[in-house]
This record gives structure tokens, C-alpha cells and sequence, in this order.
């Protein structure tokens, strides 16, 4: 993740010229810390989930928040704004609405991973433009099951 953003940020500031040094690793810095975050929050809601321990709506609403927050943070210091999504992919909403908690959350982690996995992340480096888009979409569907996930926690709540 830190040589990704280090290459994206090489490509130049404004006007072509290389960014300041300090900032970019103070971005690789700020890059590292959300996606370590992200990876610590997806660990413990699959070790309860495969412990078969409940989670609290608690815990939920607050790890979901963050989870979309620190996406949407990668999604700007990467580069990997919200591709326009197919419009089968964007009634995945009410989908949710069907799905038990565990589910969702269980989809969410399938997500986080399959974003994780991908190779540009992975490998900083690659070059293939598919692979990108499955990284931008990966990445918006964690910010928008996470966003869901979280809203519909915090409507149960009195």
C-alpha cells in the first residue's frame, strides 16, 4: 500500500513537479494507518463471527462507521474515487434490508479481502486497468455495505 501511494503521488503535484517529500510520507503514513484499521476491524468481526459470538449493535454501528470513513479516506489518497457502477450493482442496498447481520457482515469481510487481494494493492506496481476498476468498485462496495450496515444498526437503536 505504501508503494502504491508513493507511485501515485509521483506522478507529479501541481503543474508536473514532484510532490514535497514530507507530504508523501505523510500520505503513505496516513495510507498505511486506514488500511491497517480497516484489516484490525475486519479480524475481529471474523474471529466473533467464527467463534459464534454475538456482536453488540454497540460495536457494529461503531466499527462499521469506521470502516466506511477510512475506505473513503483510501478512496481519496489512493485515487480510487467511485467508478460508476452498473445498475445492477446499485440495488445492492435493498438487498441488505433481507439479509441478517451476520450476513451482512460476513459480505462486508468478503469485501475488505477481496479489495486486500486484489493485485495493485497487493503488488504495488501492476499495471492493468480491469484489475483497477475491481479495486474502485471493491473499495466503494465496502464504503456503501458498511455505510448500509451501519444505518440500519443505528435505526434499532431507541
Amino acid at each position: 500500500m505504501d508503494r502504491r501511494e508513493l507511485q501515485l503521488n509521483s506522478l507529479g503535484g501541481k503543474n508536473g513537479r514532484p510532490n514535497d517529500p514530507k507530504r508523501a510520507q505523510a500520505l503513505m503514513y496516513e495510507v498505511s494507518e486506514n488500511f491497517e484499521r480497516i484489516l484490525t476491524l475486519h479480524n475481529e468481526i471474523v474471529r466473533a463471527i467464527a467463534a459464534n459470538r454475538s456482536l453488540s449493535d454497540q460495536f457494529i454501528s461503531e466499527a462499521t462507521g469506521e470502516i466506511r470513513k477510512r475506505s473513503t479516506r483510501l478512496q481519496t489518497s489512493l485515487k480510487l474515487q467511485k467508478p460508476e457502477l452498473a445498475p445492477e450493482n446499485r440495488d445492492a442496498g435493498s438487498d441488505l434490508e433481507l439479509m441478517e447481520t451476520k450476513d451482512e457482515l460476513i459480505l462486508l469481510c468478503k469485501q475488505i479481502e477481496r479489495f486486500a487481494k486484489n493485485p495493485i494493492i497487493e503488488k504495488p506496481g501492476t499495471v492493468n486497468a480491469q484489475e483497477l476498476g475491481r479495486a474502485r468498485e471493491d473499495l466503494q462496495s465496502v464504503v456503501e455495505l458498511s455505510d448500509a450496515i451501519k444505518k440500519q444498526i443505528d435505526k434499532r437503536k431507541p
